[in-house]
This record gives structure tokens, C-alpha cells and sequence, in this order.
């Protein structure tokens, strides 16, 4: 997918969701304090990611909201685990809300307090061999 083309007419975020993003969307990054308005400017910003993969976990649907877990490498083998919110409209996505972070240790003085997470690499959170380009 180039910098101004939406891959099939989708974006990888309507992949995401599994839903359509309506031509007007609003996408926020509140790490960054960012806005994203329209389809066609997310298709442009996703285009700067040409060694992104990414695949989504779980989807839950709660009447008008989607809730998507999901993770994606940006080309550097870095895993980044996401949440995305997405509000409906008539079948299509007109709000969508992004977190991400990177993974981190457990701090050490927390190991005794908690138990480890099973992290099947092709269960929820994906690992790096069941990413795809999307």
C-alpha cells in the first residue's frame, strides 16, 4: 500500500475492526495527543508502514462499540500490544480510539506478587510469526 492508497478500498484499520470505516471517521492517539479525520488520511498515514504486520486477537462487540485486541510489528521485531475502540455508525466505524504500548518485564520486586501470563504466540496476543501484512 503506497503513502495515498487505501489497500482494496480498506484500510488496515477496517481490518481491524472487521467493519467498514465510514468516509468521515475520527481516529485519536491520546498517547500522542493526535487526530485523524477521514478514511482517506488513514489510509495515507497507514501507507508510511510498509513493513508493519499486524493481526488482531479478539473482538468484542457491545451493540455500537467494538473492543479489539490486537498486536503488530513495525519492521523492527518489536511486539506492540493494542486496544482499539471503535464507535458505529449505521454498520461503519465514525470513531475510533487507539492505546498501544510496547511490552515490558515485570519489575522484579512485582515477581512474587503475580503469576505469568500464558502468551501462546497464536492465541489472543499474537507473536511475530502470526503477524501478517494488512
Amino acid at each position: 500500500m503506497n503513502a495515498n492508497q487505501e489497500a482494496n478500498g480498506e484500510t488496515r484499520l477496517a481490518y481491524i475492526l472487521g467493519v467498514p470505516l465510514a468516509a468521515n471517521v475520527v481516529r485519536q492517539w491520546p498517547q500522542m495527543g493526535e487526530i485523524v479525520r477521514t478514511r482517506t488520511l488513514i489510509g495515507s498515514i497507514e501507507g508510511n508502514f510498509a513493513e508493519l504486520t499486524l493481526e488482531f486477537g479478539r473482538r468484542l462487540r457491545l451493540g455500537d462499540v467494538l473492543v479489539v485486541e490486537w498486536t503488530c510489528n513495525y519492521g523492527d521485531g518489536r511486539l506492540y500490544r493494542n486496544v482499539t475502540i471503535g464507535e458505529l455508525e449505521n454498520g461503519e466505524a465514525v470513531r475510533v480510539t487507539d492505546y498501544w504500548g510496547e511490552p515490558t518485564d515485570t519489575p522484579l520486586w512485582r515477581v512474587p506478587l503475580t503469576d505469568r501470563l500464558d502468551m501462546p504466540g497464536d492465541g489472543i496476543w499474537k507473536d511475530n510469526d502470526h503477524l501478517s501484512h494488512h
